[in-house]
């Protein structure tokens, strides 16, 4: 028996709530950076392309606000994280080859880390909020586009290798990495051409012949040749030219509509007969 001055339901207590992080990338996660303005991504593979990217985006497109997240796919020989395991190459197991294997994966992590601290120098120095994101995939590609989706970026900026004058005009082909992003990812991505060294020397030969272009392009005069006796130019008006040819022009049409009008005549005349 419940007493009358409550309800039945105040007994009850009230359900907990309890967060499920979905394994699948293809949901977006809960980030420690969900109340900034702008989410950037920034795509760093250990190399000098993303490290110039990290600078670029210092410099040119972050602002007050933004935070960054500073994602990194690092590539697996085998099939890493699918539903059934991954797959054994090796044709017997092997403890010490399975132990010098994980000590060199462990390694290659400590690394990694090391090295994407490195490339965000630039955000600690800008005083820009930042995490590292790394996952593990045997396909960098779309693994990086569905981290994009899962993360909800609103931009994602990427180093690109740049190229000389002479392979940019040819083609002036994205990076397959760079290239696939751009036609998958959810969110803009904004492709930073990392500068080469022929650019420097082409921007010295333009320069260069940039300098003998205005020292080859000055006037020079014409010496005046002496007119030989008897040797006159001659001159036409263009206008009587044109009245001439225009006369004929006139006279033809005229004798044609008056041969057409001796045929019709004649035509008529035998009908009539």
């Amino acid at each position: 028996m419940t007493s009358p001055g409550k309800s039945p339901r105040s007994d009850r207590k009230s359900p907990t709530v309890v967060t499920v992080q979905p394994s699948s990338p293809r949901f977006p996660i809960g980030t420690p950076t969900a109340g900034a303005q702008r989410k950037i991504g920034i795509a760093v593979d250990l190399s000098d392309e993303s490290a110039y990217a990290v600078q670029w985006a210092v410099q040119n497109y972050l602002r007050s606000g933004d935070a960054v997240v500073l994602l990194h796919v690092q590539p697996t020989s085998v099939l890493y994280g699918a539903d059934w395991g991954a797959i054994d190459l090796s044709p017997q197991w092997d403890p010490e080859n399975e132990e010098s294997q994980r000590k060199l994966e462990d390694d290659f992590d400590i690394f990694t880390n090391k090295k994407a601290s490195d490339v965000a120098q630039p955000l600690v120095e800008a005083d820009i909020p930042f995490k590292i994101h790394i996952v593990k995939d045997h396909d960098m590609k779309e693994r990086l586009c569905l981290e994009v989706e899962r993360l909800g970026l609103s931009t994602l900026i990427m180093g690109s290798r740049g190229f000389g004058a002479t392979k940019r005009s040819s083609k002036g082909r994205l990076g397959s990495v760079s290239d696939y992003s751009v036609h998958h990812c959810a969110c803009p991505v904004v492709v930073v051409r990392f500068p080469d060294d022929k650019d420097g020397e082409d921007e010295k030969s333009g320069e260069s012949g940039g300098e003998n272009l205005v020292e080859s392009d000055k006037l020079h005069t014409v010496p005046e040749l002496a007119e030989e006796e008897g040797d006159k130019d001659e001159y036409h008006d263009a206008s009587d030219k044109q009245q001439q040819h225009q006369a004929s022009m006139l006279q033809k049409e005229t004798s044609l509509r008056r041969h057409r009008r001796k045929t019709k005549r004649s035509y008529a005349l035998g009908l009539c007969s």
